[in-house]
């Protein structure tokens, strides 16, 4: 497996004032939302956080005219090279060549910063001076084309650097992530034939009647000749797509695809006027859904990503869904999703349709039976007035609305439950829980499931499980792992505990033989999902309780990502858990790779309240767990084979009971 390897020099930020000495000389209505208060107002927002002083701080500096010429023209390099010495009547005629573009006489050193900034965070991921990185920079630049600007953009950063990575680090697969509000025409058309870039970008479509109003930003534009099928496009055919929309199409489209693809190097087009508030987007995404995103991109290419911005036009949601997205960079706890997670009508057609495009091209679509949705329910409708306009002072919302998700972060990473000789080659960061309860009290919680089974080993492990317990529900740690004698009787026993001191939504994720009984109820307090490989525990299936077979020879690879994005992920968001207990068995069907990123994933949920209960003996799983719970490692993921039609057809039948009730599940319209 690709093991865990330890964090390197945390994330990379790139700022510099300097890139606000440009901005529009003359009236333009187009233009005149590009301003160079974007940037200011987004560090500021990062120093209120004190996320600046976490960050390795890395100078600007210029782009080569080389650099820059490895996505464009010399003639258009030199057009911009002139706009230093022209007047203002120079300056507009300019601008008016290309289209919502303007030009000042700081703009081509400005763009050269904007793009040297990004090469300096791509050399600090891939030379190992960073884990991750954002650029803070204008001018933006996907938008911008070979020889042409366009959109606000000079020169096209995130090409660059893809093309940067591709000469100096000999990268060979790159996905760019676009989540800009805009369709960035420019990297899809500098990309159109390249097989080693895959791009995705959602974007405001409206069937073509929104900027920049071309008909291959539509979903079955998929590439050409050899880059046929490494260009996704998801148009939005209406605003006020929020964070259960946005969720929805990572699951079901970028992530399948993208774990399929297995990139060594993850950029990011960090465009936030598809946030709440912002005026080009009419979007509903609160920034708390940034986190999210980037919490699982986190898990491509060994982690190696850079942020770099792009667009954003309301100042306060641009720098809070900034300040949201280096945090997560950061590993700070990612904070809870707020509004209900059931994705519109008018985004399942538009995933249902990229879904069916991109079946013959990839093979986690291999056995989707997926139509293509010809009449779209929002064609010929008149685009309606901004959903946020019942909010009054958006700056106020977002303000309270921060208050009410942050929460201080837990003062203990991970607690260990286990005797002190298991403890040797757990992670530095892992602290051993040294409380204990009553021999009374844990006699009676474990008397409640199965008395005969008591031993002094689990009474030890309980003793010590219980304020454990107590310290990851008070939020006193921010998840625990738990060796156990009994891995059945010790998560029985936690399903309760947890219940009882207050928790209100608890998530169960069986893995092997381990049996809970009957801690999980109907009530809608848990829910419990079980994967086996060969026995399937004869219960009756519920909206609460789901179990499905899963088995395969981990030494041919593993599909098992598919389940994670068709299946479990989408149940969880579905659910939304304030506390995740996730039990692991003997004679699992999972390999440990696959416990591993899909513990990895679930710590973006639940604020990272995760409780894992492993058998003693699984002492390759305890490890992998315990670095990741602690937050010391990374793991390389993939690569992934698709997965059998034995697979799917058992997700199939659970997704046939599950999804009426669990609606992140639901990836088709029709």
């Amino acid at each position: 497996m690709g093991g865990p390897r330890a964090i390197m020099a945390g994330t990379a930020l790139v700022y510099d004032e300097e890139m606000m000495s440009y901005s529009l000389l003359w009236d333009d209505p187009e233009c005149a939302i590009e301003v160079p208060e974007r940037l200011s107002s987004s560090y500021k927002r990062l120093q209120d956080y004190d996320l600046v002083n976490r960050c390795v701080r890395l100078p600007v500096r210029e782009a080569t005219e080389e650099e820059i010429m490895l996505v464009h023209s010399r003639e258009y390099l030199d057009v911009v090279k002139s706009t230093q010495s022209m007047d203002l009547e120079e300056l507009k005629e300019t601008s008016k060549k290309y289209i919502a573009a303007y030009f000042h006489q700081n703009s081509y050193h400005c763009a050269k910063l904007s793009l040297g900034g990004t090469l300096q965070v791509v050399d600090a991921v891939m030379s190992g001076g960073a884990q991750n990185g954002m650029a803070l920079i204008r001018p933006p630049g996907h938008h911008s084309q070979r020889s042409a600007s366009n959109g606000f953009c000079v020169f096209n950063n995130v090409a660059v650097a893809a093309e940067y990575a591709k000469n100096k680090y000999k990268v060979q697969r790159i996905l760019i992530v676009d989540w800009d509000i805009h369709h960035g025409q420019g990297i899809q058309y500098i990309f159109e034939n390249d097989p080693s870039v895959l791009y995705f970008s959602w974007h405001r479509y409206e069937h073509g009647s929104f900027w920049p109003c071309l008909s291959e930003s539509n979903f079955d534009f998929i590439g050409k000749g050899g880059g046929t099928g490494f260009n996704i496009n998801l148009p939005w055919n209406q605003i006020g797509m929020g964070n259960a929309d946005y969720i929805a199409a990572f699951l079901h489209v970028l992530l399948p695809v993208a774990f399929e693809f297995n990139p060594e190097l993850v950029l990011v087009s960090a465009g936030y006027d598809s946030g709440i508030g912002d005026p080009e987007g009419c979007m509903r995404a609160t920034p708390e859904c940034f986190s999210h995103l980037t919490h699982m991109l986190m898990h491509l290419a060994g982690g190696k990503m850079c942020m770099i911005l792009e667009g954003g036009y309301h100042l306060r949601s641009l720098s809070e869904s900034v300040s949201m997205t280096v945090r997560t960079l950061l590993r700070d706890p990612v904070p809870r999703l707020s509004g209900e997670m059931i994705p519109c009508y008018s985004a399942l057609e538009s995933i249902q349709n990229a879904r069916h495009v991109h079946s013959p091209y990839w093979k986690c679509f291999l056995h989707d039976e997926t139509r293509l949705v010809e009449e779209i329910s929002t064609k010929g409708l008149p685009t309606p007035a901004p959903l946020d306009a019942d909010i009054s002072d958006m700056d106020e919302f977002l303000e309270n609305h921060m208050k009410k998700i942050l929460h201080p972060t837990p003062p203990v990473t991970a607690l260990l439950v286990a005797p002190v000789e298991n403890t040797m080659n757990m992670p530095a960061g892992m602290q051993l829980e040294e409380d204990a309860a009553s021999p009374e009290q844990a006699i009676n919680t474990i008397r409640v499931f199965n008395q005969e089974q008591l031993n002094k080993n689990l009474l030890n492990s309980v003793v010590k499980m219980l304020p454990a317990l107590e310290k990851l529900v008070n939020r006193k740690t921010r998840n625990c792992i738990t060796l156990s004698p009994n891995a059945s009787l010790s998560a029985a026993v936690a399903v309760q505990q947890v219940l009882h001191l207050g928790s209100e939504r608890v998530l169960c994720i069986i893995i092997g033989d381990v049996d809970i009984g009957p801690a999980i109820g109907d009530d809608g307090k848990t829910v419990c999902l079980t994967i086996s490989g060969d026995k399937m525990f004869e219960k009756s299936h519920s909206q609460y309780q789901t179990f499905f077979k899963w088995k395969e020879n981990s030494h041919e690879g593993s599909s098992f990502f598919y389940a994670l994005f068709r299946f479990l992920l989408p149940l969880v968001y579905s659910f939304q858990p304030d506390l995740i207990i996730l039990a692991i068995g003997s004679n699992g069907s999972v390999d440990t790779k696959d416990i591993a990123l899909l513990t990895s994933l679930l710590q973006g949920l639940a604020e990272g309240a995760v409780l894992a209960v492993v058998t003693e003996k699984e002492k390759e799983i305890i490890e992998a767990l315990s670095n990741i719970l602690v937050n010391c490692a990374s793991m390389v993921f993939g690569p992934y084979k698709p997965p059998s039609k034995e697979c799917v057809r058992s997700l199939t039948q659970e997704l046939a009971v599950m999804q009426a009730k669990w609606r992140m599940l639901q990836c088709l319209a029709k």
